[in-house]
């Protein structure tokens, strides 16, 4: 399988890559990631990551760490990575989704509701897009037999890519304890579903180039986000300037 280029950021094995060079690291190796799972990791993350080291085994477990947030490609790019740039879930979704590539989707995760919206927004957007299953998991703890019946499911369906939307660290976490019981490749992408089902808007691109998008989704959602960007926004800051790449 072929390998990419990492940077240590607080910790944590950040992915030096593009989006042309991961979509065809997916593409060219999904024999080989298949039971594997790919981490969309952002400032929050890693400085959960960096706080946490089981958190941080979780994120280093994985095929690779891609670099949702503009910052940690920034960073990359300051230690010498010239070519690292910003690969976002929602935007790794529609590359994939719109080539003709043949592949399978399986989507875990998020609301009944917002799946079913998804679903139809999809077949519209992408008309040959290969939806093998969407399952909606309560919110609680799984019994065995739900769980052995669900990962059966998503493995009967042939999917390729299992995309994960339970949000971080949950998703992080559930991929971890999966690793090797599914026959697809498992992507976590947060809040990605909502994304594509149109139910949350990106921010503009202008914003995004300017690591902004942060403050444009907390403008969307400022009870449940302030906290967690001002204060991981600022920590990782802090953490950044001392940050010199070593291990933990």
């Amino acid at each position: 399988m072929s390998t990419i280029k990492t940077c240590r950021i607080l910790g944590v094995n950040i992915a030096v890559t593009n989006m042309a060079q991961t979509v065809q690291y997916i593409e060219n190796n999904l024999e080989e990631l298949g039971g594997k799972y790919i981490c969309v990791s952002n400032v929050h993350t890693t400085v959960m990551a960096h706080d946490n080291p089981a958190y941080r085994n979780v994120q280093n477990s994985a095929a690779i760490a891609l670099p949702d947030g503009k910052p940690l490609s920034v960073v990359s790019r300051k230690r010498g990575y010239t070519e690292a740039e910003r690969v976002t879930g929602p935007d790794l979704m529609g590359e994939l989704f719109a080539r003709e590539n043949g592949l399978k989707h399986f989507f875990y995760g998020d609301k009944e509701e917002t799946l079913q919206i998804l679903q139809q927004k999809l077949k519209e957007k992408y008309p040959d897009i290969q939806i093998a299953g969407m399952i909606s998991p309560p919110f609680r703890s799984l019994s065995q037999e739900e769980e052995k019946a669900y990962i059966q499911q998503i493995n009967d369906s042939g999917a390729d890519i299992v995309w994960i939307g339970l949000g971080a660290p949950k998703q992080e976490n559930w991929m971890y304890e999966h690793q090797g019981m599914l026959h697809g490749v498992m992507i976590g992408v947060g809040a990605g579903f909502s994304y594509h089902a149109g139910l949350i808007k990106r921010a503009p691109e202008w914003m995004q180039k300017m690591s902004l998008e942060w403050f444009y989704r907390l403008m969307q959602d400022p009870v449940r986000l302030f906290k967690r960007y001002f204060t991981t926004n600022l920590k990782f800051l802090l953490l950044e300037a001392k940050d010199k790449g070593e291990v933990l």
